[in-house]
C-alpha cells in the first residue's frame, strides 16, 4: 500500500515537471520553421540580459554600451528591462510591443522601450513605480531631438529619482506643448561647428583690430589736445601755412622764438602733430596680437567639442553583428526575416516564397531587413550586399525587402539573370513600394519574373561600392580653426573698420553737441572776472593757455562753413599763439615761456574763439585787462599821466566801472619778480593798452619773431 502511494506520488511529480518543462520549451522555442515572432525573440533576449540593444543601430547605440544602460537601470531599484531598437521595429504603439514581450517573458518589472527617436514607451507589470508616466512625459518634452538613447534613459532615470517627476512633467508640457520651440541641442553638429568657426574668425580679428584702432584714435586725439594746449596750431590737422620767416631780431629771445616759429609753421604744414609714433605703435601691435591669441584660446576652450554624440564608439564586433546574423540565417534558409521587426509576411506567404526560391534555376535569397543611416552599412544596400556575398561564398542574387517601407532592391553577384528584362517589366520592382500591393504578392511577382527571365550572356559583377563611412570619423567634428574660420577673419577685419568708424563718428557728434550746448558765458569774449584775474600767477597762465588753445583747436576742426574773414582771423590767432609759447615746436609749452607771452597767447586764443562763435563781433579786446575778452564799446579814457582823453575799447563791465589794469610779472624776473602793468612790459601785448586790434596784435607777433 505504501509502495503504491509512493509510486503514485512520483508519477504526479514527474507529470508536473514534464508539463512545466514543455511549457518552457514551447515559450522559448521558435514558432515553427519560420523562426520566432518579434515578441518571442525579444523576450528570449531579455531573458538572457535585462538590457537588449539591437544590432541594427551600431553607429548610434553600439551593443557594447549595454553595461552603461544596465548601470542606469540599476539606479531605479526595481527589476528593469530595457529594449533599444530602431524606430522601424514598432509596427504600432510601442506599449503594445512591451505588453507582448512581458507576456512572453513572464517577469515582473519596469519595461522601457527606447529607440533612435527617443523614449517610446514605459510600462510597469507587477511592480509599483510612482512617477514613471510623468518622468516619461518630462523626458519627451525636455530632451532635444539629438539626444541619444543612452542620454534618454539617463534623463528618464534622473527625473524619476528626483522626486519631482510630476512637477517637471507639468512645466515641460506647459512650456513646449503649444509652441514650436524645443530645447537646445545637446551636441555640436557639423553645421554648428561651421558657425562656431565663423564666429571665432570674426572675433580673432575683429576684437583686437577694433581695440587697436580705437586705442590709436584715442591716443592721437589726446596728442592733438595736448599739442593744441601746449603749442596751438601745430596740433591742428590742416593748419594754415604759407608764411615765411624773415630775419631774426637782434634779441636772443627773439632769435630763439623765430627758430621756434619756423618749426611751428613746419608742424602746421605737416598737418597737425604728425603720424602716430612708430615707437608707440609697436607695443600696441604686440598687444593686439596677444589679445587675438587670447580670443582664439578662449574660443578653443568654449567650443571644445571634438565629436558629436554621447561619446559611444562601436567596436568591430558591433559593426559586424547584424551581417553575421543575416548571413547565418541565409545559409540555413533562402528567405530570412528580421526577428527584431514586425513580419510583413504571414505563414502561408513565407512557405510559398521558400518553395518558389528552391525551385528557381538560379541561386536567389531574400533578406527582409530594414536599413538606416545608423546601421553598419550607413544605409547602403550595396555595402550590405557586398558584405553578405563575402560571407555566403557563392554566386547569388540578393533581394532586399524592407519590411517597414516595402521597398525592394535587387543586387546580382555573378548569376546569369538578364537585369534589363526585369527593368522592362510592367512594375519596376527594384524601387516600387506601392501601398495597393502587399510585400508578399510583390515578392511572388518578382520570383515569377526571375523564373521567366532569359539567361544573360555573361554573369553580372556589380561595381565595388564606396566603403561605408568610418563610425569614429563620422562623429568627429572639423577643427575649430578650419572651414569658415578664414572667411570669418576677413569679415572680422571689415567689422572692425565699421565699428571704428561708428565710434569715431559718435565721438565727433558728441563733441559737436557739447560745443553747441556750451553756455555763451563760457565764450572767450565774455570771460567772467574769475577767468581774468588782475595779477595771474605763472601756473594759472600756463594752465589757462593750454586749456584755451585746446578749446580753439577743437573748435576749428568742424568750422569749415565759417566766413573766410572769421576763419582767417581764428587761424592767425592760433598761429601767433604758437609762436609765443612753443618755440621748440615740440607740442608743449616752453619751460621758459614768460608771463607776458602766456598772457598774450591766452588773449589770442580767446579772440580766435570769438571769431568762430561770433563772426560779427568787434575786433578789439578790453584795453584795461585783455583777458576780459571782446570790447564791444569804446569809452573816453584819460591817460594816467594826464593829457587829453581818447576813445579806447572796453568790455561791458569796464564801461560801467573801469576795472583794474592787468598786471604781470616781468620777463626779466622769469615770473618771480614784482608785478607791473602789462602796457609797460616789452612785447606785442603792450600794444593793446593803446587800443590796438586783434589783427594788429597778430601782425606785431609775427614781426616780433621775424615771421611774415
Amino acid at each position: 500500500m505504501v509502495g503504491a502511494v509512493l509510486r503514485a506520488g512520483m508519477v504526479l511529480v514527474t507529470g508536473w515537471l514534464a508539463v512545466l518543462f514543455c511549457a518552457g520549451v514551447v515559450q522559448a522555442a521558435p514558432a515553427g520553421p519560420d523562426g520566432p515572432t518579434q515578441t518571442a525573440y525579444l523576450a528570449e533576449q531579455l531573458r538572457k540580459n535585462p538590457v537588449y540593444i539591437s544590432d541594427q543601430i551600431p553607429r548610434e547605440t553600439p551593443r557594447s554600451t549595454a553595461p552603461a544602460f544596465a548601470a542606469e537601470a540599476k539606479r531605479l531599484g526595481v527589476p528593469t528591462y530595457v529594449m533599444v531598437l530602431p524606430h522601424t521595429s514598432y509596427s504600432a504603439e510601442a506599449s503594445g510591443l512591451l505588453a507582448g514581450v512581458h507576456d512572453r517573458l513572464g517577469r515582473k518589472g519596469l519595461y522601457v522601450a527606447v529607440s533612435d527617436m527617443g523614449l517610446d514607451a514605459v510600462q510597469t507589470f507587477g511592480v509599483s513605480v510612482p512617477g514613471a508616466a510623468d518622468a516619461s512625459t518630462a523626458t519627451l518634452y525636455e530632451l532635444p531631438y539629438d539626444a541619444t538613447p543612452r542620454e534618454v534613459l539617463r534623463h528618464f532615470v534622473d527625473v524619476l529619482t528626483s522626486g519631482q517627476a510630476h512637477q517637471r512633467a507639468e512645466e515641460a508640457r506647459a512650456q513646449y506643448s503649444d509652441t514650436d520651440d524645443e530645447p537646445p541641442g545637446l551636441h555640436t553638429d557639423d553645421t554648428e561647428r561651421e558657425d562656431q568657426s565663423f564666429v571665432t574668425g570674426i572675433a580673432v580679428t575683429g576684437i583686437p583690430l577694433t581695440a587697436l584702432l580705437i586705442t590709436v584714435y584715442a591716443l592721437q586725439r589726446r596728442r592733438v589736445r595736448r599739442a593744441a594746449a601746449a603749442g596751438g596750431s601745430m596740433a591742428v590737422p590742416g593748419a594754415r601755412g604759407g608764411q615765411k620767416r624773415g630775419g631774426q631780431q637782434g634779441k636772443g629771445a627773439g632769435g630763439k622764438k623765430a627758430a621756434g616759429g619756423k618749426n611751428a609753421r613746419a608742424g602746421q604744414q605737416a598737418g597737425g602733430p604728425g603720424p602716430f609714433p612708430r615707437a608707440r605703435l609697436l607695443p600696441l601691435l604686440v598687444g593686439a596680437g596677444v589679445l587675438g591669441w587670447l580670443v582664439a584660446f578662449t574660443a578653443s576652450q568654449v567650443f571644445d567639442d571634438t565629436t558629436s554624440g554621447d561619446g559611444s564608439r562601436p567596436t568591430a564586433a558591433d559593426m559586424r553583428a547584424r551581417i553575421d546574423r543575416v548571413a547565418d540565417g541565409l545559409r540555413r534558409n533562402p528567405l530570412y526575416l528580421d526577428p527584431e521587426s514586425p513580419s510583413a509576411l504571414d505563414t502561408a506567404e513565407r512557405a510559398h516564397l521558400r518553395k518558389r526560391l528552391r525551385a528557381l534555376d538560379v541561386p536567389v535569397v531574400i533578406a527582409a531587413v530594414s536599413s538606416s543611416i545608423d546601421d553598419e552599412s550607413g544605409g547602403s544596400k550595396d555595402v550590405l550586399a557586398e558584405a553578405l556575398h563575402e560571407r555566403l561564398h557563392h554566386k547569388v542574387l540578393i533581394v532586399f525587402a524592407d519590411p517597414s517601407s516595402g521597398r525592394i532592391e535587387i543586387i546580382n553577384y555573378g548569376t546569369r539573370v538578364d537585369e534589363m528584362y526585369l527593368i522592362d517589366r510592367p512594375r519596376n520592382l527594384d524601387y516600387t513600394s506601392s501601398a495597393d500591393l502587399e510585400l508578399g504578392p510583390r515578392l511572388d511577382q518578382l520570383l515569377t519574373y526571375l523564373s521567366k527571365s532569359p539567361p544573360a550572356k555573361t554573369a553580372n559583377v556589380p561595381y565595388d561600392p564606396p566603403p561605408a563611412p568610418d563610425p569614429v570619423e563620422e562623429k568627429a567634428l572639423p577643427g575649430l580653426f578650419t572651414g569658415d574660420y578664414e572667411p570669418g577673419l576677413l569679415i572680422g577685419t571689415f567689422a572692425a573698420g565699421l565699428v571704428f568708424g561708428l565710434v569715431a563718428a559718435a565721438c565727433a557728434l558728441v563733441r559737436r553737441i557739447a560745443r553747441r550746448r556750451r553756455p555763451a558765458a563760457d565764450g572767450p569774449g565774455d570771460a567772467a572776472a574769475p577767468e581774468a584775474p588782475e595779477q595771474p600767477s605763472l601756473p594759472w597762465l600756463r594752465r589757462t593757455a593750454r586749456q584755451d588753445l585746446d578749446t580753439l583747436t577743437a573748435a576749428l576742426e568742424p568750422a569749415a562753413s565759417l566766413p573766410e574773414e572769421s576763419r582767417r582771423r581764428a587761424w592767425e590767432c592760433l598761429d601767433a599763439a604758437a609762436l609765443l609759447i612753443d618755440g621748440d615746436s615740440d607740442g608743449r609749452i616752453d619751460a621758459d615761456a614768460t608771463p607776458v607771452g602766456l598772457a598774450c597767447a591766452i588773449v589770442l586764443a580767446r579772440a580766435g574763439r570769438t571769431a568762430i562763435d561770433e563772426p560779427a563781433a568787434a575786433q578789439h579786446v578790453c584795453h584795461r585787462n585783455p583777458l576780459h575778452g571782446t570790447a564791444r564799446k569804446r569809452a573816453q579814457i584819460r591817460p594816467d599821466g594826464g593829457g587829453r582823453a581818447r576813445p579806447l575799447p572796453v568790455c561791458e563791465a569796464c564801461r560801467a566801472t573801469p576795472g583794474a589794469v592787468l598786471r604781470l610779472r616781468s620777463s626779466a624776473s622769469a615770473g618771480r619778480g614784482s608785478y607791473a602793468p602789462y602796457p609797460t612790459l616789452p612785447g606785442p601785448l603792450a600794444a593793446l593798452g593803446d587800443g590796438a586790434g586783434i589783427d594788429q596784435l597778430t601782425r606785431d607777433v609775427r614781426e616780433y619773431f621775424g615771421v611774415h
